[in-house]
């Protein structure tokens, strides 16, 4: 099928908000997230300083570190461009789909939230990398990649995916219940991630810190073995039903990359944190709510065609 144009800006958009999460990811492991430590500018300018020597008088030396710095200041260049991307999107949903309402009205409170998430990227700075506004400002980043989903998926479906089939109402709530709860479970792991950030600032051992936690990993590592039991029982009793062939293989894709984040979390706790682990654990996190998503929306369309023959 030939994409139109709003479609194909639509995953580009997608695409580039996913590669942010995972930089974002990326900026958090390397311990960048205060490589900048003022917002919206760099130590007092737009263009980070070439050297210590540089650094306004307000700002301790001690403080700069250039490949920190860079990294994090790199990470905001593409979150501006990630916004550009989605203005240009809604831009172009005006265009193409203003008679729509599911997929304009989307766009542009995606945009509106884009907005808030950059002035909580400032708070997080502010707030020296809290876990309670680090938790939200991951939250909202995962809502805006939803909202992105959703309106490239309904873009395509056209009129189908607001008709549904009556036949997946039990697959459309037992997928929502499995997105609240990947939800829940990322926002402990972000709490965890935070603790973690905390042993390590008060001088414990990397390969001690994370047992320094204690309830709360716990309780993200239950969350994480529910998320996979969900995740298989929803492939299993969509098999047994006999849905529409896009429907299993998008709970498949849910469980393989449920399996693989329980993969991620034991390699990064049995290796002292690794950051690479981490920020595949993130990134893969981010694609398996992702792959919920976008099942949920497989869902709402009318099948073509049936697993397994015409039952």
């Amino acid at each position: 099928m030939r994409l139109t144009s709003f479609q194909r800006l639509a995953l580009w958009t997608t695409g580039a908000t996913y590669f942010l999460i995972l930089v974002g990811g990326l900026v958090r492991a390397s311990g960048a997230g205060l490589g900048c430590p003022d917002w919206p500018r760099c130590f007092g300018t737009w263009i980070p300083p070439a050297s210590a020597a540089d650094l306004p008088p307000q700002f301790d030396v001690s403080q700069f570190n250039p490949t920190l710095m860079w990294t994090e200041y790199l990470n905001r260049l593409l979150g501006v461009t990630v916004g550009f991307l989605i203005l240009a999107t809604t831009i172009s949903a005006w265009r193409h789909h203003r008679h729509q309402p599911r997929i304009l009205w989307t766009i542009v409170a995606a945009l509106l939230l884009t907005g808030f998430q950059g002035w909580l990227g400032g708070r997080v700075v502010a707030h020296e990398l809290a876990a309670w506004i680090v938790t939200v400002h991951m939250i909202v980043a995962l809502f805006i990649v939803q909202m992105l989903l959703y309106v490239t998926v309904q873009s395509a479906q056209g009129a189908q995916g607001a008709q549904g089939a009556q036949g997946a109402q039990g697959a459309r709530l037992a997928v929502g219940a499995l997105i609240v709860l990947t939800l829940i479970q990322i926002g402990f792991g972000t709490q965890v991630r935070g603790a973690v950030d905390t042993a390590l600032d008060a001088g414990v051992a990397r390969e001690l810190a994370l047992g320094t936690v204690g309830r709360l990993d716990v309780l993200h590592r239950d969350l994480a073995f529910a998320v996979l039991a969900g995740s298989a029982a929803l492939s299993i009793w969509l098999m047994s039903k006999r849905v529409a062939a896009p429907l299993i293989r998008w709970s498949l894709v849910v469980l393989s990359l449920a399996v693989l984040q329980i993969v991620l979390g034991a390699v990064m706790a049995y290796s002292s944190l690794l950051p690479a682990a981490q920020v595949g654990h993130l990134t893969v996190a981010s694609l398996l709510l992702g792959a919920q998503t976008v099942l949920l929306l497989s869902s709402s369309a009318r099948p073509s065609a049936r697993y397994g023959g015409s039952g």
